[in-house]
């Protein structure tokens, strides 16, 4: 009995072994990449953001179409006390109506006028006390409409270039965010890298000073060494698992903010595998500046800018403008007591208005508005200048750095190797009673500090390299520009 329960034992925990070697997700970059392109929050936000605007411009583009609708008024009674002044008599008047008015209305575009067809059908019944008279009639009005603005902006036309322009930054904003997704996402990954890695070396320094510890307490109790060593021994071990508890907890915070900001779950554990050798690649600065200079989309928002403060500027001159409205409008009414009569004696009725609204003194407002949209227009001309050189600047930066990391990356690789040596060396003395346990310790910690730079220099140069690709749109890995419209959701596969 006692065997099996030992074997159900054993059993219970190869399962529970087992569920959590498969809860444990491997994950590269590459798929932390492509889980965050449809998890991320950052991602999501930025694609609700565009759907606004996109769902904005096909409200617009819909409205620009034939509208149809359809006014009802079932009931309409009234009955009033009124004078007539003719026969200085007063009388009593009830009225009873029903009625509905059709109209189809059509936006131009072009001209930014309004041209509707409509048709008001309805029936009403009037008596009056005067005369004792009674009336019950259908009637039918049809007739066109036409509307136009005069000497205005068109704003239907500068309505709908807002929303283009709305739509295609928020579009150019996915795209940067997508960029940005990258950089982050390669941070946040290399981040828990160093930090798996800073746990290994925790545990490999604490293995190393274990078995420092077990020697010399063998020549301590075989009376070789003074207990003083001893004493040391142990700090150094006491140190060691603090440092490795220390690492585990760093380690797990970096895999929880790795998660956050993939839209994963935050209870899968995750195991980072990485390749950080970082092989030189061949950078043509000229080339990275021009391609930077004509593609990146940060310019292309500075001129929606310039458009946009433009659009202000036709909205600021309309400012107590002189302006006008013609209103055109035919159409045939007939009334009748019989249904079927009602168009048996039409009556057209044509008419026409032309107003105008003309100002005559403002106190110098419009001017001075005017003038304030005018520095507004300068002040974005002058960001589309910042900007250029911010991206010039940005990629010379880029570039510097990129060489700086492939001559630190050289220092820290000799750097390691000679670390490695030296902490075998020193090891081999303290062995033998040549070094003490504090000063072998020392070494294990330079060792460790060579191995953790080597891994960052290697990280930097990539992290650097991904740099100067988004900086100046140019994959110098594959020698392949960055097509901005690429990263547009329309252009999503």
């Amino acid at each position: 009995m006692k065997v099996l329960h030992n074997l159900a034992i054993l059993g219970l925990l190869l399962v529970f072994s087992f569920m959590e070697l498969k809860a444990q997700e491997a994950l590269t970059l590459e798929k932390a990449l492509q889980y965050a392109e449809t998890e991320s929050p950052d991602i999501k936000q930025s694609l609700l953001n565009l759907t606004r605007y996109q769902k904005n411009l096909e409200a617009q583009r819909a409205a620009l179409k034939s509208r149809f609708s359809l006014d009802v008024n079932p009931l309409n009674f009234s009955r009033s006390r009124m004078f007539d002044s003719r026969v200085s008599e007063w009388y009593t008047n009830e009225n009873l109506q029903t009625s509905s008015l059709f109209t189809v209305a059509q936006p131009i575009l072009i001209t930014d006028g309004t041209i509707s067809l409509n048709n008001e059908f309805g029936w009403q019944k009037s008596l009056s006390d005067a005369n004792d008279s009674e009336s019950k009639v259908f009637y039918n009005n049809l007739y066109l409409n036409f509307n136009q603005p005069l000497f205005t902006y068109n704003r239907l036309k500068l309505q709908l270039k807002e929303l283009e322009l709305n739509f295609e930054n928020a579009n150019i904003s996915y795209a940067m965010q997508r960029l940005n997704l990258e950089r982050n996402v390669t941070d946040y990954f290399y981040n828990v890298y160093l930090a798996q890695m800073n746990l290994d070396i925790a545990r490999d320094e604490q293995e190393n000073t274990q078995t420092s510890y077990n020697i010399i307490k063998n020549k301590v109790d075989a009376g070789l060494a003074a207990k003083e060593e001893l004493y040391q021994a142990e700090l150094n071990l006491a140190q060691s698992k603090s440092s490795v508890q220390d690492a585990e907890v760093t380690f797990e915070n970096a895999k929880d903010q790795l998660k956050l900001y993939l839209g994963m779950d935050l209870y899968t554990d995750i195991l980072v595998l990485a390749d950080v050798e970082a092989n030189p690649v061949n950078v043509d600065l000229e080339k990275a500046i021009e391609n930077g200079l004509s593609s990146r989309m940060e310019l292309r928002q500075r001129e929606i800018d310039i458009e946009t403060s433009q659009f202000a500027m036709i909205e600021t001159k309309a400012l107590n403008e002189f302006e006008g409205s013609l209103n055109v409008r035919y159409g045939i009414t007939g009334d009748n007591g019989n249904l079927t009569q009602v168009y048996d004696n039409p009556t057209k009725s044509p008419s026409i208005a032309l107003s105008f609204s003309i100002p005559l003194f403002d106190w110098g407002e419009r001017k001075a508005r005017i003038q304030a949209q005018e520095a507004a227009i300068q002040a974005e001309q002058l960001n589309y200048e910042d900007q250029q050189n911010e991206i010039i600047i940005g990629i010379r930066q880029a570039f510097r750095n990129l060489q700086n990391q492939l001559n630190q990356i050289g220092i820290a690789r000799q750097n390691e190797t000679n670390a490695q040596l030296t902490y075998e060396i020193n090891q081999e003395r303290y062995e033998n009673g040549d070094l003490t346990g504090m000063d072998l310790n020392l070494y294990q910690q330079q060792l460790s500090e060579m191995k953790v730079a080597y891994a960052q220099a290697l990280i930097n140069y990539k992290i650097e390299l991904l740099n100067l690709k988004i900086q100046s749109l140019y994959d110098f890995q594959t020698n392949e520009a960055i097509i901005p419209t690429e990263l547009y959701i329309n252009e999503e596969k």
